[in-house]
């Protein structure tokens, strides 16, 4: 099956100058460019957890394994250039379906990878009597010292986010679109960017990593946050008692960005809104750490984070 699956990947491999060598060799070979940090990211996907494969297919599955990685590399300021692909296929009847499994994540994942400019450089394949894995491993570019990280909030600095939240179970979580031209058109319009993350585990989870990495709090007008049309469908729908509110703030895999911005800056940008998605201020980072969510009254209270945990 390796073989044969090799053999139709090449074929439908474009040739790329960022790989001078790629699939078939013992390793790839990756062009570099003066002047750039190499950022790395990786993601193991199982069915069962990240997808169910029997509801999904592996189009969907594919593709999803793609978006995250390209998710990582946005909330790092970085340009996608090649991602390794790693994938476990369960044994089927025979080589036929463990081939054409293969094929489907690989159609589902191509024309994310290629709408990117993210080169297929390798990678490896087995199979196993266990459930489909996915992993890929992203391989992005950013200019020496221009990488965004979580670590760099500043007390006063404001919470500024992409699109919407809340809702993903609904399908979402395996149709977005990773921030990249989201995160580029930042980088060129040179917006001071202080620290950033992406969504995948839940709005309030999230932002409390950049609170911890950068050492101080966050307090978050709740009235604020721009609820997905998903999130109050499944308020209504759902046999629990969350709101539309509690789901944006932690059902996680919204994959938008969080952004800490200088307040000069911030209005700037939501001024202008050079993104295809709006930008929506949402808060403020405080130097007394922990989050707060701020009541329309103006009332503060304490916000325990909330989301998945792995």
């Amino acid at each position: 099956m390796e073989l044969n699956f090799l053999r139709w990947l090449q074929e439908q491999m474009p040739n790329s100058a960022k790989i001078p060598l790629g699939i078939g060799d013992d390793a790839a070979l990756l062009a570099q460019q003066t002047g750039q940090q190499t950022v790395v990211t990786t993601d193991m996907l199982m069915d069962g957890t990240d997808f169910v494969l029997s509801e999904c297919g592996a189009f969907a599955a594919g593709r999803k394994a793609m978006a995250v990685n390209l998710s990582d590399l946005a909330a790092m300021g970085a340009k996608p250039v090649a991602a390794f692909i790693s994938l476990a296929i369960p044994r089927g009847s025979g080589n036929d379906e463990t081939l054409n499994l293969a094929q489907q994540l690989m159609q589902g994942l191509l024309p994310l990878a290629a709408e990117f400019e993210c080169a297929i450089a390798g990678g490896d394949t087995n199979s196993w009597h266990g459930r489909l894995v996915i992993c890929v491993t992203a391989i992005g570019e950013v200019v020496d010292g221009k990488a965004w990280r979580r670590s760099g909030a500043q007390p006063g600095d404001a919470i500024l986010v992409t699109g919407s939240f809340g809702g993903s179970i609904l399908g979402r979580h395996l149709s977005f679109s990773p921030r990249l031209r989201e995160s580029h058109l930042l980088q060129s319009h040179h917006a001071q960017v202080h620290a950033a993350i992406d969504v995948s585990d839940g709005l309030s989870l999230d932002l409390s990593r950049i609170c911890a990495a950068s050492s101080c709090g966050a307090i978050i007008e709740v009235a604020k946050i721009p609820l997905s049309p998903a999130a109050h469908e499944l308020a209504e729908k759902g046999n629990s008692q969350q709101t539309a509110l509690d789901h944006a703030l932690a059902d996680g895999e919204d994959f938008e960005l969080i952004l800490a911005v200088p307040p000069g800056e911030a209005a700037r940008l939501l001024r202008e809104q050079p993104l295809a998605v709006p930008l929506t201020q949402i808060g403020w980072f405080t130097a007394e750490q922990g989050l707060q969510q701020q009541l329309a009254s103006g009332e503060l209270l304490t916000l325990q984070p909330r989301g998945y945990e792995h």
